[in-house]
Protein backbone atom coordinates (compact mmCIF):
# COMPACT_ATOMS: atom_id res chain seq x y z
CA UNK A 1 0.00 0.00 0.00
CA UNK A 2 1.31 3.34 -0.74
CA UNK A 3 1.34 6.59 1.78
CA UNK A 4 -1.16 8.16 2.90
CA UNK A 5 -0.27 11.49 1.86
CA UNK A 6 -0.16 10.05 -1.31
CA UNK A 7 -3.78 8.95 -1.29
CA UNK A 8 -6.67 11.38 -3.21
CA UNK A 9 -9.53 12.41 -0.93
CA UNK A 10 -11.93 10.01 -1.75
CA UNK A 11 -9.80 7.10 -0.91
CA UNK A 12 -9.10 8.26 2.50
CA UNK A 13 -12.63 8.55 2.80
CA UNK A 14 -12.97 5.19 1.63
CA UNK A 15 -10.08 3.64 3.84
CA UNK A 16 -11.82 5.52 6.63
CA UNK A 17 -15.09 3.51 6.49
CA UNK A 18 -13.07 -0.17 5.86
CA UNK A 19 -10.95 0.77 9.14
CA UNK A 20 -14.53 1.72 10.76
CA UNK A 21 -16.32 -1.36 10.00
CA UNK A 22 -13.39 -3.37 10.69
CA UNK A 23 -13.68 -2.11 14.01
CA UNK A 24 -17.27 -2.22 14.65
CA UNK A 25 -16.84 -6.43 13.45
CA UNK A 26 -14.21 -6.85 16.20
CA UNK A 27 -16.02 -5.15 19.16
CA UNK A 28 -18.75 -7.38 18.05
CA UNK A 29 -16.53 -10.27 18.26
CA UNK A 30 -14.68 -9.51 21.24
CA UNK A 31 -18.29 -9.15 22.96
CA UNK A 32 -19.21 -12.73 22.03
CA UNK A 33 -16.34 -14.09 23.14
CA UNK A 34 -16.53 -12.40 26.55
CA UNK A 35 -19.99 -13.93 27.27
CA UNK A 36 -18.52 -17.29 25.91
CA UNK A 37 -15.81 -16.79 28.33
CA UNK A 38 -18.64 -15.79 31.17
CA UNK A 39 -20.43 -19.07 30.73
CA UNK A 40 -17.79 -21.07 30.48
CA UNK A 41 -16.49 -19.60 34.09
CA UNK A 42 -20.02 -20.58 35.21
CA UNK A 43 -21.33 -17.24 35.69
CA UNK A 44 -23.56 -16.43 32.79
CA UNK A 45 -22.46 -12.85 33.20
CA UNK A 46 -22.08 -10.92 29.34
CA UNK A 47 -20.20 -7.99 31.76
CA UNK A 48 -16.51 -7.27 30.63
CA UNK A 49 -13.66 -9.24 31.97
CA UNK A 50 -12.60 -6.67 34.05
CA UNK A 51 -15.61 -5.97 35.80
CA UNK A 52 -17.09 -8.04 38.97
CA UNK A 53 -20.37 -9.25 38.55
CA UNK A 54 -23.39 -8.52 40.18
CA UNK A 55 -24.32 -11.18 42.81
CA UNK A 56 -27.03 -11.72 44.35
CA UNK A 57 -28.21 -11.89 47.50
CA UNK A 58 -29.55 -15.14 48.79
CA UNK A 59 -32.43 -15.15 50.63
CA UNK A 60 -32.06 -16.28 54.12
CA UNK A 61 -34.27 -19.39 55.22
CA UNK A 62 -36.07 -18.27 58.72
CA UNK A 63 -34.04 -19.31 61.66
CA UNK A 64 -34.58 -22.87 63.29
CA UNK A 65 -35.51 -22.72 66.92
CA UNK A 66 -33.78 -24.14 69.34
CA UNK A 67 -35.07 -26.99 71.61
CA UNK A 68 -33.81 -25.10 74.54
CA UNK A 69 -31.25 -22.95 75.58
CA UNK A 70 -27.41 -23.03 75.40
CA UNK A 71 -26.45 -20.64 78.24
CA UNK A 72 -24.08 -21.93 81.06
CA UNK A 73 -25.89 -23.11 83.78
CA UNK A 74 -25.37 -22.00 87.42
CA UNK A 75 -22.12 -24.61 88.48
CA UNK A 76 -22.02 -25.63 91.87
CA UNK A 77 -20.08 -23.06 93.87
CA UNK A 78 -16.41 -23.65 96.05
CA UNK A 79 -17.02 -20.97 98.38
CA UNK A 80 -20.13 -18.18 98.79
CA UNK A 81 -19.65 -15.13 100.07
CA UNK A 82 -22.51 -12.99 101.37
CA UNK A 83 -22.72 -9.36 101.28
CA UNK A 84 -24.90 -7.56 103.17
CA UNK A 85 -25.45 -3.59 104.53
CA UNK A 86 -24.55 -3.70 108.52
CA UNK A 87 -25.95 -0.25 109.59
CA UNK A 88 -29.04 1.64 108.12
CA UNK A 89 -27.39 4.26 105.84
CA UNK A 90 -30.15 6.19 106.77
CA UNK A 91 -30.41 6.47 110.66
CA UNK A 92 -27.07 4.26 111.70
CA UNK A 93 -29.06 1.34 113.27
CA UNK A 94 -27.17 -1.94 113.27
CA UNK A 95 -29.29 -4.35 110.78
CA UNK A 96 -28.94 -8.46 111.28
CA UNK A 97 -30.97 -11.28 109.31
CA UNK A 98 -32.05 -10.64 106.11
CA UNK A 99 -33.04 -13.31 103.06
CA UNK A 100 -31.05 -13.39 99.71
CA UNK A 101 -32.76 -11.10 97.15
CA UNK A 102 -30.31 -12.10 94.30
CA UNK A 103 -27.08 -13.83 93.66
CA UNK A 104 -24.62 -12.99 90.99
CA UNK A 105 -21.74 -16.10 89.97
CA UNK A 106 -18.38 -15.39 88.84
CA UNK A 107 -16.39 -17.76 87.91
CA UNK A 108 -12.70 -17.09 87.82
CA UNK A 109 -9.40 -19.31 87.26
CA UNK A 110 -6.85 -18.74 90.54
CA UNK A 111 -3.71 -17.66 89.82
CA UNK A 112 -1.45 -20.77 90.26
CA UNK A 113 2.04 -20.90 90.77
CA UNK A 114 4.55 -23.59 89.14
CA UNK A 115 5.19 -26.62 92.07
CA UNK A 116 8.60 -27.71 91.53
CA UNK A 117 9.27 -30.79 94.16
CA UNK A 118 12.84 -32.00 94.95
CA UNK A 119 12.16 -35.87 95.67
CA UNK A 120 15.73 -36.59 97.71
CA UNK A 121 16.17 -40.42 98.16
CA UNK A 122 17.97 -41.09 101.30
CA UNK A 123 19.73 -44.06 101.90
CA UNK A 124 19.85 -45.52 105.17
CA UNK A 125 21.83 -48.10 106.79
CA UNK A 126 20.96 -51.17 108.92
CA UNK A 127 23.36 -52.27 111.37
CA UNK A 128 21.38 -55.61 111.71
CA UNK A 129 21.82 -56.92 107.53
CA UNK A 130 24.77 -54.52 107.43
CA UNK A 131 23.51 -53.20 103.92
CA UNK A 132 22.60 -49.88 103.07
CA UNK A 133 19.03 -49.03 101.04
CA UNK A 134 17.75 -46.46 99.13
CA UNK A 135 13.64 -45.85 98.06
CA UNK A 136 13.18 -47.84 94.60
CA UNK A 137 12.75 -44.69 92.00
CA UNK A 138 10.08 -46.71 90.25
CA UNK A 139 7.57 -47.31 93.87
CA UNK A 140 8.03 -43.93 94.82
CA UNK A 141 7.84 -41.66 91.28
CA UNK A 142 5.11 -43.81 89.57
CA UNK A 143 2.48 -41.74 88.54
CA UNK A 144 4.35 -38.61 88.82
CA UNK A 145 7.40 -38.46 86.08
CA UNK A 146 8.23 -40.51 83.32
CA UNK A 147 11.53 -42.09 83.22
CA UNK A 148 14.20 -39.17 83.84
CA UNK A 149 12.69 -36.78 83.08
CA UNK A 150 11.95 -33.56 85.24
CA UNK A 151 8.25 -32.81 83.70
CA UNK A 152 5.48 -34.06 85.76
CA UNK A 153 2.84 -36.02 83.50
CA UNK A 154 0.00 -33.56 83.94
CA UNK A 155 2.36 -30.91 82.25
CA UNK A 156 3.26 -33.31 79.47
CA UNK A 157 -0.23 -33.97 78.86
CA UNK A 158 -1.37 -30.24 78.91
CA UNK A 159 0.98 -29.68 76.41
CA UNK A 160 0.09 -32.86 74.01
CA UNK A 161 -3.49 -31.63 74.52
CA UNK A 162 -2.29 -27.90 73.36
CA UNK A 163 -0.33 -29.21 70.43
CA UNK A 164 -2.54 -31.14 68.96
CA UNK A 165 -6.16 -30.85 70.12
CA UNK A 166 -5.72 -26.69 70.22
CA UNK A 167 -3.21 -26.79 67.13
CA UNK A 168 -1.24 -24.04 68.97
CA UNK A 169 2.29 -23.88 67.75
CA UNK A 170 5.54 -25.15 70.26
CA UNK A 171 6.22 -21.17 70.25
CA UNK A 172 3.23 -19.87 71.22
CA UNK A 173 3.25 -23.03 74.09
CA UNK A 174 6.07 -21.73 74.89
CA UNK A 175 5.15 -18.37 75.62
CA UNK A 176 1.51 -19.83 77.22
CA UNK A 177 3.34 -21.76 79.81
CA UNK A 178 5.56 -18.93 80.95
CA UNK A 179 2.80 -16.27 80.74
CA UNK A 180 0.47 -18.36 82.97
CA UNK A 181 2.82 -20.57 85.32
CA UNK A 182 6.27 -18.53 85.25
CA UNK A 183 7.80 -21.66 83.80
CA UNK A 184 10.31 -21.27 80.92
CA UNK A 185 10.64 -24.19 78.87
CA UNK A 186 12.61 -24.54 75.78
CA UNK A 187 10.96 -25.43 72.33
CA UNK A 188 13.15 -28.25 71.65
CA UNK A 189 12.07 -29.60 75.20
CA UNK A 190 8.24 -28.89 74.09
CA UNK A 191 9.17 -31.02 70.92
CA UNK A 192 10.85 -33.74 72.65
CA UNK A 193 7.68 -34.09 74.93
CA UNK A 194 5.56 -34.60 72.14
CA UNK A 195 7.34 -37.10 71.07
CA UNK A 196 7.48 -38.77 74.65
CA UNK A 197 3.66 -38.84 74.75
CA UNK A 198 3.18 -40.31 71.26
CA UNK A 199 5.79 -42.97 72.20
CA UNK A 200 4.07 -44.03 75.27
CA UNK A 201 0.69 -43.92 73.22
CA UNK A 202 2.11 -46.44 70.85
CA UNK A 203 0.37 -49.48 72.52
CA UNK A 204 -3.11 -47.55 72.89
CA UNK A 205 -2.33 -46.74 69.27
CA UNK A 206 -1.88 -50.04 68.29
CA UNK A 207 -4.83 -51.22 69.81
CA UNK A 208 -7.19 -48.60 67.94
CA UNK A 209 -6.02 -50.07 64.77
CA UNK A 210 -7.04 -53.17 65.97
CA UNK A 211 -10.71 -51.31 66.97
CA UNK A 212 -10.80 -49.69 63.39
CA UNK A 213 -10.33 -53.36 62.14
CA UNK A 214 -13.29 -54.98 64.06
CA UNK A 215 -15.70 -51.97 63.40
CA UNK A 216 -19.15 -52.83 61.47
CA UNK A 217 -18.76 -49.50 59.68
CA UNK A 218 -15.62 -47.62 58.75
CA UNK A 219 -15.14 -43.90 57.04
CA UNK A 220 -12.04 -43.28 55.08
CA UNK A 221 -10.88 -40.22 53.47
CA UNK A 222 -7.24 -38.74 53.06
CA UNK A 223 -5.72 -35.32 52.65
CA UNK A 224 -2.50 -33.62 51.61
CA UNK A 225 0.67 -33.50 54.26
CA UNK A 226 3.97 -32.19 54.19
CA UNK A 227 6.94 -34.03 55.65
CA UNK A 228 10.41 -32.35 55.25
CA UNK A 229 8.91 -30.15 52.77
CA UNK A 230 7.74 -33.07 50.64
CA UNK A 231 4.39 -33.86 49.56
CA UNK A 232 2.59 -36.89 51.39
CA UNK A 233 -1.41 -37.45 52.91
CA UNK A 234 -2.74 -38.12 56.12
CA UNK A 235 -5.28 -40.97 56.12
CA UNK A 236 -7.87 -41.49 58.60
CA UNK A 237 -10.06 -44.29 59.07
CA UNK A 238 -12.55 -43.63 61.44
CA UNK A 239 -15.14 -45.91 62.73
CA UNK A 240 -18.23 -45.42 65.67
CA UNK A 241 -16.42 -44.13 68.58
CA UNK A 242 -12.07 -44.79 66.79
CA UNK A 243 -10.59 -42.46 65.01
CA UNK A 244 -7.43 -43.48 63.35
CA UNK A 245 -4.62 -41.51 61.30
CA UNK A 246 -1.55 -42.62 59.25
CA UNK A 247 0.87 -40.62 57.28
CA UNK A 248 2.05 -42.49 53.93
CA UNK A 249 3.81 -40.79 51.01
CA UNK A 250 1.65 -42.88 48.68
CA UNK A 251 -1.93 -42.37 48.24
CA UNK A 252 -2.52 -45.28 46.68
CA UNK A 253 -4.55 -48.60 47.51
CA UNK A 254 -1.56 -49.82 49.41
CA UNK A 255 -2.09 -48.05 52.06
CA UNK A 256 -5.87 -48.58 52.86
CA UNK A 257 -5.15 -52.27 52.16
CA UNK A 258 -2.62 -52.72 55.13
CA UNK A 259 -4.29 -50.62 57.38
CA UNK A 260 -7.84 -52.23 56.76
CA UNK A 261 -6.22 -55.48 56.03
CA UNK A 262 -7.73 -58.74 55.57
CA UNK A 263 -9.61 -58.42 59.29
CA UNK A 264 -11.93 -55.95 58.35
CA UNK A 265 -15.27 -57.26 57.02
CA UNK A 266 -17.60 -54.58 57.96
CA UNK A 267 -19.05 -51.61 55.27
CA UNK A 268 -16.46 -49.19 54.18
CA UNK A 269 -17.67 -45.70 53.82
CA UNK A 270 -16.25 -43.37 51.36
CA UNK A 271 -16.03 -41.28 48.18
CA UNK A 272 -15.41 -42.15 44.45
CA UNK A 273 -11.65 -42.48 44.52
CA UNK A 274 -10.32 -45.81 42.87
CA UNK A 275 -8.32 -46.41 46.28
CA UNK A 276 -11.15 -47.74 47.91
CA UNK A 277 -12.11 -50.17 45.00
CA UNK A 278 -9.87 -52.99 46.16
CA UNK A 279 -12.07 -53.62 48.37
CA UNK A 280 -15.02 -56.45 48.20
CA UNK A 281 -16.86 -56.43 51.03
CA UNK A 282 -20.25 -54.15 51.21
CA UNK A 283 -19.24 -50.54 50.09
CA UNK A 284 -21.26 -46.57 50.23
CA UNK A 285 -19.66 -44.18 47.85
CA UNK A 286 -20.65 -40.76 49.47
CA UNK A 287 -24.26 -39.13 47.65
CA UNK A 288 -23.06 -35.70 49.37
CA UNK A 289 -20.23 -35.59 47.22
CA UNK A 290 -22.13 -36.64 44.22
CA UNK A 291 -24.67 -33.90 45.00
CA UNK A 292 -21.78 -31.29 44.77
CA UNK A 293 -20.55 -32.28 41.20
CA UNK A 294 -24.16 -32.82 39.71
CA UNK A 295 -25.09 -29.03 41.45
CA UNK A 296 -21.30 -27.78 39.68
CA UNK A 297 -22.72 -29.72 36.21
CA UNK A 298 -26.29 -27.22 36.73
CA UNK A 299 -23.78 -24.22 37.65
CA UNK A 300 -21.64 -24.68 34.34
CA UNK A 301 -24.63 -25.15 31.93
CA UNK A 302 -27.26 -22.47 32.73
CA UNK A 303 -28.08 -22.08 29.31
CA UNK A 304 -28.87 -25.99 28.99
CA UNK A 305 -32.41 -26.70 31.22
CA UNK A 306 -32.66 -30.14 30.36
CA UNK A 307 -29.72 -30.44 32.87
CA UNK A 308 -31.09 -28.84 35.19
CA UNK A 309 -34.38 -31.36 34.99
CA UNK A 310 -32.29 -34.27 34.64
CA UNK A 311 -30.21 -33.26 37.74
CA UNK A 312 -33.42 -33.09 40.02
CA UNK A 313 -34.63 -36.53 39.28
CA UNK A 314 -31.36 -38.05 40.13
CA UNK A 315 -31.25 -36.24 43.23
CA UNK A 316 -34.87 -37.05 43.84
CA UNK A 317 -34.18 -41.11 43.15
CA UNK A 318 -31.75 -40.42 46.30
CA UNK A 319 -33.99 -38.27 48.61
CA UNK A 320 -36.96 -40.76 48.11
CA UNK A 321 -34.31 -43.24 48.82
CA UNK A 322 -33.09 -42.01 52.19
CA UNK A 323 -36.86 -41.19 53.64
CA UNK A 324 -37.03 -45.20 52.72
CA UNK A 325 -33.73 -45.71 54.56
CA UNK A 326 -35.67 -44.32 57.54
CA UNK A 327 -39.36 -46.79 57.51
CA UNK A 328 -39.22 -49.72 59.60
CA UNK A 329 -38.29 -52.56 56.83
CA UNK A 330 -37.33 -56.34 57.01
CA UNK A 331 -34.13 -57.22 55.78
CA UNK A 332 -36.35 -58.79 52.42
CA UNK A 333 -37.88 -55.61 51.98
CA UNK A 334 -34.70 -52.98 52.62
CA UNK A 335 -33.03 -55.63 49.72
CA UNK A 336 -35.70 -54.98 47.10
CA UNK A 337 -36.32 -51.32 47.98
CA UNK A 338 -32.28 -51.02 47.31
CA UNK A 339 -32.66 -52.64 43.98
CA UNK A 340 -35.54 -50.45 42.82
CA UNK A 341 -33.80 -47.65 43.37
CA UNK A 342 -30.74 -49.03 41.57
CA UNK A 343 -32.88 -49.72 38.30
CA UNK A 344 -34.77 -46.14 38.99
CA UNK A 345 -30.91 -44.15 38.90
CA UNK A 346 -29.96 -46.81 35.62
CA UNK A 347 -32.68 -45.97 33.87
CA UNK A 348 -31.72 -41.96 33.97
CA UNK A 349 -28.06 -42.56 33.38
CA UNK A 350 -28.12 -45.29 30.32
CA UNK A 351 -29.21 -42.62 27.80
CA UNK A 352 -26.08 -40.82 28.26
CA UNK A 353 -23.35 -43.43 29.02
CA UNK A 354 -21.01 -43.30 25.98
CA UNK A 355 -22.52 -40.49 24.58
CA UNK A 356 -19.61 -37.91 24.29
CA UNK A 357 -21.69 -34.68 23.26
CA UNK A 358 -23.68 -35.42 26.53
CA UNK A 359 -22.89 -33.03 29.06
CA UNK A 360 -23.88 -35.27 31.91
CA UNK A 361 -22.31 -38.17 30.38
CA UNK A 362 -19.09 -38.27 33.02
CA UNK A 363 -21.85 -38.05 36.28
CA UNK A 364 -24.12 -40.75 34.55
CA UNK A 365 -21.07 -42.86 33.84
CA UNK A 366 -19.69 -42.73 37.54
CA UNK A 367 -23.36 -43.32 38.49
CA UNK A 368 -23.48 -46.59 36.75
CA UNK A 369 -20.15 -47.96 37.55
CA UNK A 370 -20.84 -47.90 41.46
CA UNK A 371 -24.07 -48.52 41.09
CA UNK A 372 -24.03 -51.29 43.54
CA UNK A 373 -22.31 -49.48 45.61
CA UNK A 374 -25.01 -46.13 45.87
CA UNK A 375 -27.84 -47.54 48.18
CA UNK A 376 -26.21 -49.90 50.60
CA UNK A 377 -27.48 -47.45 53.36
CA UNK A 378 -31.07 -48.60 52.14
CA UNK A 379 -30.23 -52.65 52.85
CA UNK A 380 -28.50 -51.29 56.08
CA UNK A 381 -29.75 -48.52 57.97
CA UNK A 382 -27.00 -48.60 60.17
CA UNK A 383 -25.02 -47.42 57.45
CA UNK A 384 -25.19 -43.55 56.32
CA UNK A 385 -25.35 -42.60 52.68
CA UNK A 386 -22.51 -40.23 53.23
CA UNK A 387 -19.43 -39.52 54.58
CA UNK A 388 -19.23 -36.86 56.85
CA UNK A 389 -18.05 -38.96 59.73
CA UNK A 390 -14.48 -39.24 57.31
CA UNK A 391 -14.98 -35.32 56.03
CA UNK A 392 -15.09 -33.94 59.71
CA UNK A 393 -12.10 -36.85 60.78
CA UNK A 394 -9.82 -35.33 58.21
CA UNK A 395 -10.74 -31.24 59.11
CA UNK A 396 -8.24 -31.05 61.97
CA UNK A 397 -5.44 -31.94 60.04
CA UNK A 398 -6.20 -29.68 57.30
CA UNK A 399 -6.37 -26.78 59.72
CA UNK A 400 -2.94 -28.20 61.28
CA UNK A 401 -1.46 -28.45 58.04
CA UNK A 402 -2.68 -25.15 56.95
CA UNK A 403 -0.67 -23.37 60.60
CA UNK A 404 2.35 -25.48 60.14
CA UNK A 405 2.38 -26.60 56.46
CA UNK A 406 3.46 -30.14 57.89
CA UNK A 407 6.04 -32.08 60.10
CA UNK A 408 9.97 -32.17 59.70
CA UNK A 409 10.60 -35.80 59.79
CA UNK A 410 9.21 -38.77 59.78
CA UNK A 411 9.36 -39.61 63.43
CA UNK A 412 7.25 -35.93 63.40
CA UNK A 413 4.92 -37.23 61.20
CA UNK A 414 4.43 -40.18 63.03
CA UNK A 415 3.93 -38.14 66.79
CA UNK A 416 1.46 -36.04 64.85
CA UNK A 417 -0.47 -39.21 63.75
CA UNK A 418 -0.16 -40.78 67.27
CA UNK A 419 -1.59 -38.15 68.97
CA UNK A 420 -4.11 -37.29 66.99
CA UNK A 421 -5.37 -40.38 66.70
CA UNK A 422 -5.73 -41.00 70.24
CA UNK A 423 -6.93 -37.28 71.07
CA UNK A 424 -9.63 -37.10 68.70
CA UNK A 425 -10.77 -40.74 69.67
CA UNK A 426 -10.74 -39.15 73.35
CA UNK A 427 -13.23 -36.39 72.18
CA UNK A 428 -15.29 -38.56 69.75
CA UNK A 429 -16.04 -40.98 73.41
CA UNK A 430 -16.81 -38.11 75.55
CA UNK A 431 -13.66 -38.34 77.96
CA UNK A 432 -11.87 -35.80 78.72
CA UNK A 433 -8.50 -35.56 76.74
CA UNK A 434 -5.73 -34.34 79.36
CA UNK A 435 -7.64 -36.76 81.97
CA UNK A 436 -7.55 -39.60 79.72
CA UNK A 437 -3.69 -38.51 78.28
CA UNK A 438 -2.86 -38.21 82.15
CA UNK A 439 -3.96 -41.91 82.51
CA UNK A 440 -2.57 -43.10 79.23
CA UNK A 441 1.15 -41.55 80.29
CA UNK A 442 0.54 -43.34 83.67
CA UNK A 443 -0.19 -46.62 82.61
CA UNK A 444 2.80 -46.63 80.01
CA UNK A 445 5.32 -45.03 82.41
CA UNK A 446 4.40 -47.45 85.18
CA UNK A 447 5.42 -50.79 82.58
CA UNK A 448 8.55 -48.97 82.03
CA UNK A 449 11.27 -48.91 85.49
CA UNK A 450 12.66 -46.02 86.49
CA UNK A 451 16.22 -45.91 86.55
CA UNK A 452 18.19 -44.43 89.55
CA UNK A 453 20.57 -41.50 89.67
Amino acid sequence: MSGLDELTREELIALVLRLHETVQAQAKRILELEVEVARLRGGGSSAPLNVKPNVQKKQKSPRKKRKHSFSRHALAPSKVVCHAVETCPDCGRPLTGGSVKWRHQVVEIPQVLVEVTDHLFVERYCGVCKKRHTPDPAVVLAGVVVGKKNVGIGLMSLIGYLKTVCRVPIVQIRKLIFALWGLSISSGEIAEILHDVAELGESAYEDLLDKVRGSPVVHADETGWREDGKNGYIWSFSGPDVRYYTYRHSRGAVVAKEVLSNEFIGTLVADFYAAYNFYDGPKQRCWVHMCRALKELVEKNPDLPHIAGWVESVVGVYHRAKESAKAEHTDLERSRLKASFELELLALCRPYVGVKTAVQRVLAERMEEFIGELFTFVANPDVPSENNAAERAVRPAVVARKISGGSRSARGSKTCSVLRTLFETWALRGQNAIDACREMITTSANAQPVAAE
